[in-house]
């Protein structure tokens, strides 16, 4: 992830969207983030995207309205953006769940952490 990336992170829990912002906030620099509370929400977020190369997607499994393996399968389904990596979070460390991620079109899993200094680590696994 280089300096100059735009996140669209889809959560709908309102702390887990801050910590996870936060978190990336300390480890890189010049992030611009484009929050969503759902699936739906994120597919509208991205029809405005430009250069999808500077895009990464960090979306949650289990949102209201359309869920993360739904958000993801629309987004590959259109080849404007079917390039854009993107990564699943999720607080199930199932690896069923996990499969279906990345047999929608996921590039990486990753299971949601619990403490803060958990987010830091994910945002040091992201930046590798």
């Amino acid at each position: 992830m280089n300096n100059s990336r735009i996140i669209y992170l889809a959560d709908d829990d309102p702390d887990d969207r801050f910590l996870i912002k936060e978190a990336i906030n300390e480890i890189h620099n010049r992030i611009t983030f484009i929050e969503a509370e759902n699936g739906l929400e994120l597919l509208d977020s991205i029809e405005s995207l430009t250069d999808p190369s500077q895009a990464l997607i960090l979306l949650d499994m289990n949102m209201p309205m359309m869920n993360g393996i739904e958000a993801i399968t629309a987004i590959r389904n259109n080849p404007r953006f079917s390039g854009i990596e993107a990564i699943m979070i999720s607080t199930s460390s199932d690896p069923s769940l996990a499969e279906r991620a990345f047999q929608a079109g996921v590039n990486s899993y990753f299971t949601k952490p619990d403490t803060y200094e958990g987010f830091i680590n994910l945002a040091r696994q992201l930046k590798a």
